[in-house]
């Protein structure tokens, strides 16, 4: 059997309302995208992290960072998401994508590579945490078939739906097949991703305490540290959260 291509897609774009440029705000001295590109450096099985941004002018700069980085990068459509995750993973000959978001700093490998083995060893066309959420926000895994996101880009019909990669999937479970992966406590009331001001302090007090250069800190360290230093949570606690995990 021909080996399959895993490419982790990272949608990015610098035009956030709450939080302008969000993607270079500094953590540890290095802007975010750079560690999010460095968390699934360790993992096993992706083969290819894409970095997919926009046409829009704006985004240039992302296409630069990516070019100084040796980082691959596509630019594709700004509103249809679902569209330029489509174009990008077709031209890039992924087999399988992973869905990343620019703004979660926290991403772990393991859990991305636990979701990706499972689609690969139970032929499914999705696996993700998030439905029902039980991780932290921020933390969301989800993996599918080229197979699965070229049928999402064809049947998708809502704005919606084309604005969030996974949504036609969620929302026609009956027509693939897919698996969620629960975890042992539901701890989804942590907030781990970066939407405001509040966000990106969380983030920092938690980089200055855990960023290591030669290792890269997992959730277990992080829970760690909350349990210590609980005050740390109070940072972002009053966020508005995503529908999905209130």
């Amino acid at each position: 059997m021909e080996a399959m291509k895993t490419a982790a897609i990272i949608q990015a774009r610098t035009g956030s309302t709450r939080l302008p440029n969000k993607i270079f705000l500094e953590l540890a001295e290095k802007p975010l995208i750079a560690h999010v590109v460095d968390r699934l450096k360790v993992s096993k099985l992706i083969d290819d992290t894409i970095i997919a941004t926009t046409t829009n002018k704006n985004d240039d700069s992302i296409e630069k960072w990516a070019k100084d980085n040796m980082v691959s990068y596509f630019r594709g459509s700004e509103e249809n998401v679902l569209k330029r995750y489509y174009d990008c993973a077709k031209k890039h000959d992924a087999d399988i994508v992973v869905r990343i978001t620019a703004d979660d700093p926290f991403k772990d490998a393991n859990l991305i590579d636990e979701a990706i083995s499972l689609l690969i060893n139970e032929e499914l066309d999705f696996v993700c945490n998030n439905n029902p959420a039980t991780f932290p926000e921020g933390l969301d895994v989800e993996v599918l078939t080229f197979k699965a996101l070229e049928k999402s880009k064809k049947k998708a019909d809502s704005d919606f739906e084309k604005e969030h990669v996974t949504q036609y999937i969620h929302k026609n479970i009956n027509e693939f097949k897919v698996q969620n992966i629960a975890n042992d406590v539901n701890l989804s009331f942590h907030r781990w991703t970066i939407d405001t001001k509040e966000d990106l302090n969380y983030t920092q007090a938690i980089y200055n305490e855990l960023y290591n250069e030669d290792r890269i800190f997992t959730p277990q360290d992080i829970y760690k540290l909350l349990k210590n230093k609980p005050e740390i949570s109070l940072i972002n606690n009053t966020v508005k959260r995503s529908e999905m995990y209130k």
